[in-house]
């Protein structure tokens, strides 16, 4: 295959930071990066996703009380897969996280793989996050009087189950006018703090974590204090009260709340020194954002009964918070606006370090010749990949513009989850691969233990994610193989070394757009049907998904039929270096 499964030497991929024209500056040190995990961590699990993981929705239960059950569930699957993000950043503090990881252990085809996903956990959880932020700074900005016209702070599919929300809002030339014009703004805030420098987003960061958890800590008391513990144990009945599925469902959602840890692996090459720095910040942030998480869950279940949170609009489940506030002490108008306003300033820091760890990825990539050398520039005076920061923060910004909350909260999850089986799958290659190299920091219990048990344990939840979440993910993953037949497999340095084309060939052009038409494909069956639902509604000419079906599965069929035939045809050919 030409060298798509070559891996890259470890000493390479560490000689490559030390270029000068594309090298980072290394300033911070372990409280920073400690920070930059709880940052990430603290915030979108808390104040996004627990209403929606412990309501559920149309394609998944929810967990209810057992949410607290849930959130443990998922640290212990985490612990799994820091412990071996500890390792790999320690012995290579590279910037690319988990691409670079799977680089020097998988090969250059896996580690394109799990580049272009990379995109989904940080770029695309980054949008859910921004939505979630809207929807608390309006209602922070209600609670002193100011409202926020709906129509400039709704996305279109939450706004379609408002009953006649379209009548009262503008229409250009028919058509109604609904965008999320606040989501929109803070991204491109955040985008100029991240260009403007490491060490001044990593103080910013560093205030606002310090606000969030004392407002964490302030919620806790005041429902306490207003709420009779009977109360609360009375809501807590059924704990389960959709049995395992609903707590699995959850772990599965709430998952998204701790992505942050890996992020600060991205990082890497900013710290003075990653050896003890990074598995510092990533196991430090993991632990103390568990117990927070932990209290939390307890007191909002406690005071949101389950039957009302199964009622409320997705746009209310992303400010759960809020919704418990007014259930704990509707006349304390202050704590509500406490609430928001430090809910406001913990979304802002999560938005912050997702916004600086993916320009780092696509930073990475480009070093490596997977994308266009553009990304890899670094600003001359801020030393930062303000490319890559600039159209990281355009495209989130649009994007979260018009999307809902689930949507994005589900494919945070399955991206980042297969992220961490390949992290532990290449801790276990590379501890047989180069038993001698220097390691800072070692997964307890040998090669096998541990990240065999982070394998499995993400692989589990990611069965409990609804079909929608895999669908998108395929076709995100298959579209990801278009750009790189197109771009990546030819412009490689590490491929240079083999006799591949230098220029996009008629097949392997054949082969891209096959990839295309499956991407494709995939985006246009229906995502809530399985493979099985799908035969049957393509059989049923009487079903309302039958040209859906039918059109996607062909565009899918076709698709692989060409795909394989470009990449056959190609590796026929005797093509000169």
């Amino acid at each position: 295959m030409r060298g798509i499964f070559l891996k890259k030497r470890l000493d390479d991929i560490l000689a490559a930071a030390e270029d000068p024209h594309c090298s980072l500056n290394r300033s911070l040190g372990p409280m920073h990066v400690t920070l930059l995990g709880i940052g990430a961590i603290i915030g979108a699990g808390i104040f996004a996703t627990v209403g929606t993981a412990a309501a559920g929705d149309a394609s998944r239960p929810g967990a209810g009380p057992s949410l607290i059950l849930s959130f443990v569930i998922t640290a212990v699957v985490c612990a799994f897969t820091a412990l071996c993000y500890a390792e790999f950043a320690a012995m290579v503090p590279i910037s690319g996280s988990a691409y670079t990881y799977s680089y020097a252990t998988l090969g250059e085809l896996v580690a394109w793989i799990i580049g272009w996903d990379l995109i989904i956990e940080y770029a695309v959880g980054n949008v859910a996050v921004a939505i979630s932020w809207a929807n608390y700074f309006k209602t922070f900005l209600h609670e002193y009087g100011v409202n926020i016209p709906d129509w400039i702070s709704t996305d279109y599919e939450t706004a379609s189950n408002i009953p006649h929300f379209f009548d009262t809002v503008p229409h250009f030339f028919g058509i109604p006018i609904c965008c999320n014009v606040l989501a929109f703004g803070i991204v491109m805030l955040i985008t100029v703090v991240l260009v403007w420098g490491i060490k001044e987003s990593a103080n910013f960061n560093a205030g606002m974590v310090m606000i969030k958890i004392v407002v964490l800590l302030f919620f806790v008391i005041i429902v306490l204090k207003h709420v009779p513990m009977a109360q609360m144990s009375t809501n807590w009945h059924p704990f389960q009260p959709n049995g395992w599925n609903g707590t699995l469902a959850a772990a599965a959602v709430v998952f998204f709340a701790y992505i942050g840890f890996d992020a600060v692996s991205t990082v890497a090459e900013e710290c003075k020194n990653p050896a003890t720095d990074l598995p510092i910040g990533i196991i430090g942030s993991l632990v103390v954002c568990t117990v927070l998480y932990v209290v939390v869950a307890a007191v909002f279940t406690g005071v949101v009964p389950f039957e009302q949170l199964k009622h409320l609009l997705s746009s209310e489940q992303a400010e759960p918070l809020i919704i418990a506030i007014h259930n704990a002490a509707p006349d304390l108008s202050y704590a509500a606006k406490i609430v928001a306003g430090g809910s406001v300033i913990a979304h802002t820091a999560v938005l912050l370090v997702y916004q600086l760890g993916q320009p780092r990825i696509f930073f990475s990539m480009a070093r490596d010749g997977l994308l266009p050398s553009v990304f890899a520039k670094v600003h001359p005076k801020f030393k930062t990949p303000h490319i890559t920061t600039i159209w990281t923060g355009v495209v989130v910004g649009l994007v979260s513009s018009f999307a809902s909350i689930d949507e994005m909260v589900d494919l945070t999850n399955i991206g980042t989850l297969f992220a961490f089986v390949l992290v532990c799958l290449g801790i276990i290659i590379l501890r047989y691969k180069e038993p001698d190299r220097k390691r800072p920091f070692r997964v307890p219990g040998g090669p096998w233990l541990l990240p065999s048990l982070g394998i499995v344990s993400c692989l589990g939840l990611m069965v409990y994610l609804p079909p929608a979440s895999w669908w998108r993910f395929a076709g995100w993953l298959v579209l990801g193989m278009s750009i790189y037949t197109s771009y990546g497999y030819v412009h490689s340095h590490l491929g240079t070394e083999f006799d591949r084309p230098r220029h996009v060939t008629g097949m392997l052009k054949l082969a891209a757009v096959g990839f295309l038409l499956v991407a494709i494909g995939m985006y246009t069956i229906p995502h809530d049907a399985s493979p099985l639902a799908l035969v049957q509604q393509m059989g049923d000419t009487a079903s309302p998904m039958h040209g859906r079906s039918t059109i996607g599965v062909m565009m899918m069929l076709v698709g692989t039929v060409m795909a394989a035939w470009g990449l056959i045809m190609q590796q026929s050919e005797k093509t000169p270096a």
